[in-house]
C-alpha cells in the first residue's frame, strides 16, 4: 500500500497547523469584534452564515491552494456581512420582519390551530412538552404557544396580565382582545 494516502510529509502537516491556528485565532477575533449578537440565538440568517463560516474555515485549513490571506478575507466578509445584517435589523422594523420572520400563535386560549402547526411542521406532542415545560398541567392553563423566530416555544399561562404590546407582532394573535397596555 502506498504510504502517501496517509502521509505526505511534515510541510503539508505544519501548513495545516499553523493555517488553522491563525485562521481560528482570526474567527475569534473577529466574531469577538462583531459583539455579542454574533452569537446569540439563531435565525435562519445566522445559521447560514455559521454553516458558511464552517465551510469555509475547513477549507483554508484543509485547502493547500488556498492562500491564508483569500481564506481570512472570505472570513471576514462573512462576518462583516453578518455584522451588518444584525445592524440592519436593528434599526429597520421593515428589514428585521424580512430576515427573521415573524413569532407565530400556535395554540390560542386552550386550543391548538392546527392548520398552523401543520404549516410550520409542529405537532402537538412538541406543544404540549412546550406547555410542561413551562410548568403547566394542562393546555387549557396557557393563554397561547407561539413560535418565535429562532425555533423556541413561549407559553404565556392563562389568567396573567397580558399586555397587547407582547403579542403585537405575533402572526395569528386576535388584535381586538381586551387587553391591558
Amino acid at each position: 500500500m502506498d504510504g502517501s494516502i496517509f502521509f505526505h510529509g511534515f510541510g503539508p502537516l505544519g501548513r495545516t497547523l499553523l493555517v488553522g491556528l491563525i485562521s481560528y485565532a482570526t474567527l475569534v477575533v473577529l466574531l469577538r469584534l462583531s459583539g455579542k449578537r454574533a452569537i446569540s440565538k439563531m435565525n435562519i440568517f445566522d445559521f447560514v452564515v455559521v454553516v458558511a463560516i464552517g465551510s469555509t474555515l475547513a477549507n483554508v485549513i484543509t485547502t493547500p491552494d488556498l492562500d491564508l490571506a483569500d481564506g481570512l478575507a472570505a472570513l471576514f466578509v462573512l462576518v462583516a456581512v453578518q455584522h451588518l445584517i444584525s445592524w440592519a435589523t436593528a434599526h429597520s422594523h421593515r428589514v428585521e420582519k424580512w430576515v427573521n420572520g415573524e413569532p407565530t400563535l400556535l395554540l390560542y386560549r386552550g386550543q391548538c390551530i392546527e392548520t398552523v402547526m401543520k404549516a410550520h411542521r409542529v405537532t402537538k406532542q412538541e406543544v404540549r412538552a412546550a406547555v410542561r415545560m413551562a410548568g403547566l398541567s394542562s393546555l387549557d392553563h396557557a393563554h397561547a404557544v407561539v413560535l418565535e423566530t429562532d425555533g423556541v416555544f413561549s407559553v404565556i399561562e392563562e389568567g396573567g396580565a397580558l399586555c397587547r404590546n407582547v403579542m403585537v407582532d405575533v402572526a395569528g394573535y386576535p388584535r381586538d382582545l381586551e387587553t391591558t397596555d
